[in-house]
């Protein structure tokens, strides 16, 4: 991941250090100290990409060449503790390539020229061979004084007061930052720097309920090794490299970076493995959508099939018990025998109530010619008639309790118009009320019939034991047919 890295230190003659000798080592070449007589010369040095000198407009020629620039400034501080440069430290991105490097740490020199009016002479280094890869870095020296047509001259007191010289480095990393940034972005790279310290950015994290990221920020700011530690310590990491043992480090310091840097990898690998189960996570839920809205979409199928299938498994169960128990029973002749059957039961219970008609009022109770009873025979006929109406409708409640319940409850809702008793009295001389009574007896019979042959016929395909019932039915026919005495009679 990008690391965010700006840090500004000063060059000190009461230090023992020098801007020649400062600048001859960044930039690798052959610089000599006019005001010290000395030369210093680094051009075997290696892990240069680039050097270059960034002067505002107005600027002298001779202030873009290296040596002429840094003599001069040497030359304006006239004090022994004197400070003669300034530099900035810088970490650039090492997803960028060489020329986006370059680019970057131009810019930011350009933003200290436009800002301090000072010049700035800029390094870009390589990696160490023995070090961490990714640790491309630049050197940036800028004056200590504002460099104009004249040359140097006014210090730079914003960088140099107590008072202003914190809010400007602060705001100098901030901008930095923004120009880390969008190169990261123009070169479409994801990472991101911040120049915020570790607690403040932790605080964020967990307010914005990062916690994978809050937990990669708790950990201590890296050590600054320095340059003899790091010495010291790159030493014995190619002593331990070579004879083929665990590097150890040797000085406190050393040992405290190398320990930093170990929990920093695991913490980051740590956010590596939770970001790829967040991904899992991520794909398995939009696989689990997806796969409800499918399954919704077919559980509505597969209801329909499983409707559609029980329909169809009750039509064969009816098919089964319609075909019967016996080997060789044909349903279709054995309806038609049921419907025959009902249909002789309605024309003979017709015939009977047919036979029922009416007396002329002027004879009284007048019988038919087929009877050949005499006129004197009234209370034996009376009595005669009264028998077989009880026996008529002891049958047809014996055919009324066979019916469907159905057909019991509305036959129960309509009005009683019974047949009368055995020993009722029969001798109306009214000829009206003979007719009203016949009339009763043959609706009463229609309804039975009309309310029964729905419920036989709905009771189609139910097998042997139905047949069974077809032929009770006609035994009970066979009862209901009168006797062959040719009397006609009404009730």
């Amino acid at each position: 991941m990008a690391s965010y890295h700006l840090s500004v230190k000063t060059v000190q003659r009461s230090a023992g250090r020098s801007a020649t000798a400062a600048i001859a080592y960044r930039a690798a070449e052959r610089i000599t100290c006019e005001r010290e007589g000395r030369v210093h010369d680094y051009r075997a040095k290696s892990g240069v990409e680039a050097s270059f000198i960034v002067a505002p407009e107005d600027a002298p020629k001779w202030a873009h060449g290296r040596q002429a620039l840094w003599n001069a400034a040497e030359a304006r501080e006239t004090r022994s503790n004197s400070v003669t440069a300034r530099e900035w430290e810088l970490a650039l991105p090492h997803e960028l390539d060489g020329a986006g490097r370059r680019e970057l740490a131009h810019a930011f020199a350009r933003e200290l020229v436009a800002r301090y009016g000072v010049a700035a002479d800029v390094a870009i280094h390589a990696p160490h061979r023995e070090g961490d890869q990714r640790n491309w870095h630049a050197h940036v020296l800028t004056t200590t004084r504002r460099l104009t047509a004249e040359g140097l001259t006014d210090k730079t007191r914003a960088l140099d007061a107590k008072q202003t010289g914190g809010l400007e480095i602060a705001h100098m990393r901030e901008r930095w930052a923004e120009m880390q940034n969008r190169a990261l972005e123009r070169a479409h790279v994801a990472e991101r720097v911040d120049h915020r310290t570790l607690a403040m950015q932790r605080k964020e994290a967990r307010a914005l309920g990062h916690e994978a990221r809050a937990d990669n920020l708790d950990r201590a700011p890296e050590v600054k090794l320095g340059p003899v530690v790091s010495a010291i310590e790159r030493r014995e990491q190619r002593a331990a490299e070579r004879d083929g043992h665990e590097y150890v480090p040797l000085t406190e310091r050393g040992a405290q970076v190398h320990e930093a840097r170990q929990a920093r990898s695991l913490l980051a690998e740590l956010a590596r493995v939770r970001e790829v189960l967040r991904e899992q996570v991520r794909e398995r839920a939009a696989l689990a959508r997806a796969t409800y809205a499918h399954a919704r979409e077919e559980g509505a199928n597969q209801v329909r099939a499983g409707l559609a299938a029980l329909r169809a498994a009750a039509e064969r169960q009816g098919i089964g018990r319609g075909q019967g128990d016996e080997e060789g029973q044909d349903p279709q002749r054995e309806r038609e025998a049921r419907e025959a059957s009902w249909a002789s039961i309605k024309e003979r219970l017709g015939q009977i109530v047919g036979r029922e008609a009416p007396c002329h009022a002027q004879d009284g109770l007048q019988h038919g010619p087929e009877a050949g009873l005499p006129a004197h025979g009234l209370e034996r006929q009376g009595q005669e008639r009264s028998l077989d109406a009880e026996a008529i409708r002891k049958r047809l409640e014996a055919l009324q309790d066979r019916a469907r319940p159905s057909a019991e409850a509305a036959q129960r809702e309509e009005p009683a118009v019974g047949l009368p008793a055995h020993g009722q009295e029969l001798g109306y001389p009214q000829e009206a009320h003979r007719a009203r009574s016949a009339e009763a007896i043959r609706e009463q019979l229609r309804g039975v019939l009309d309310r029964a042959k729905p419920v036989a016929m709905d009771r189609e395909g139910m097998g042997q034991a139905h047949t069974e019932r077809a032929h009770e039915e006609e035994r009970d026919e066979h009862a209901l047919k009168p006797k062959d005495r040719g009397i006609s009679y009404g009730l």
